[in-house]
């Protein structure tokens, strides 16, 4: 890992965040509005090959890593026009397929995740069942050469938008009779899942749902991967998912940061720029640095996931994902803070960013479960669970 971004990183951000400002902070208002999806960034996004940068080549992908899809998203935040289920179609799912799946699995998916012509969700959250995977009761049984799958899942992102979900669920070990987490495909028309939309107080064109699963019908080749190595492909996934809600949150706090210190530098108090006074540039200066060392984090989960260390990328990635989080909520507080009731209008867009910085702190997984595994794997202290 070098801390000097490569030319080839360098050009692709140039070339993201170009896209980014072509659509900006009102396209994805707009679609919010209009109870629609950012259909048209998202397909521009897959053309030029920016959705699938992480995946193979051989599947249509652009053969790098984590590192570089994360790169994506940040820059879209940055740009106002974050794609949200980038955490989860190409990075998730896409990940999982690709280190897991057979090569059926692999060519059925991979390049159409990597293009944006098809799009997956992923299902793990239960309404029992939220940071501790252990309580997860969605279960599939054997019946034939395939699988019944039933249970319920909730706040799971973009279903309605999606061509299926990775589910996770959990079989019986035949030798000790526990169940056991593994990972399935599940079509959005298989007989028997419906889903329900969850009202949110969340201004974004990914949606929320619950899912219900009544005896799903899979085939066999619905499982990816290995039944008896679920858990270690579920952590492929949860990796990935909290580098690229660190990339999230960096968009979204530089988005935040960019608008306030354009409007320090304008706004006119006392015949001069109110970004002159130290109450007003030293929480914004803070901000930055904030950002910039979350972003830094992010960069080594990122690095260390690629070069295949899943231990310590495990470690980094919980860090960025806090890190991110926290960095976000305060640069949006301080962004509406600098504008005053104008960061409370809908003309400057950064009201809606106040609920939008909490979801990073939540979700995938809140701040003190990250706090939970640092001071227990990092720093060797008791559970307390």
């Amino acid at each position: 890992m070098t801390l000097v971004e490569s030319t080839e990183h360098a050009d692709l951000r140039a070339a993201v965040a170009a896209l980014g400002r072509r659509y900006g902070r009102e396209y994805v208002s707009q679609a919010v509005r209009e109870g629609k999806h950012t259909d048209e960034l998202w397909a521009e996004a897959g053309e030029l090959g920016y959705l699938g940068v992480n995946l193979p080549v051989e599947y249509g992908g652009g053969g790098g890593g984590i590192a570089e899809l994360s790169i994506v998203l940040e820059e879209l935040g940055a740009a106002g026009s974050p794609l949200l289920l980038m955490v989860v179609s190409p990075a998730i799912c896409g990940t999982v397929i690709s280190r897991f799946g057979t090569e059926e699995q692999k060519r059925r998916w991979l390049p159409g995740l990597a293009a944006g012509t098809l799009r997956m969700a992923f299902g793990i959250t239960e309404p029992e069942a939220g940071s501790n995977t252990h309580r997860i009761t969605t279960t599939a049984r054997r019946d034939g050469d395939g699988w019944l799958l039933s249970g319920r899942k909730v706040f799971i992102s973009g279903v309605d938008a999606s061509d299926a979900t990775l589910i996770v669920g959990r079989t019986e070990d035949a030798r000790t009779g526990k169940l056991k987490p593994c990972l399935f495909i599940v079509d959005r028309e298989a007989p028997g899942f419906s889903y329900r939309r969850i009202p949110m107080e969340v201004a974004s064109p990914e949606l929320q749902f619950e899912l219900v699963l009544d005896d799903v019908r899979l085939p066999g080749d619905a499982l990816v991967g290995d039944e008896d190595a679920g858990l270690l492909q579920l952590f492929a996934g949860l990796n990935p998912e909290r580098i690229m809600t660190a990339a999230f949150a960096i968009g979204m706090a530089r988005y935040a940061l960019g608008r306030a210190v354009d409007y320090a530098r304008t706004r006119q108090v006392w015949q001069q720029p109110i970004g002159a006074h130290q109450a007003i540039a030293h929480p914004l200066a803070q901000s930055h640095i904030e950002v910039e060392l979350a972003r830094l984090m992010m960069q080594k989960a990122a690095h260390l996931y690629d070069a295949g260390d899943d231990i310590a990328a495990g470690e980094a990635a919980n860090m960025a994902k806090y890190a991110a989080a926290e960095a976000a909520v305060r640069a949006v507080d301080q962004a509406v803070h600098t504008l005053g009731g104008n960061g409370l209008s809908t003309e400057y867009g950064l009201a809606q960013l106040i609920t939008a910085s909490r979801v990073a702190r939540v979700a995938p997984i809140s701040r003190e479960m990250i706090l939970n595994y640092v001071s227990h794997r990092t720093l060797g202290l008791p559970k307390s669970y």
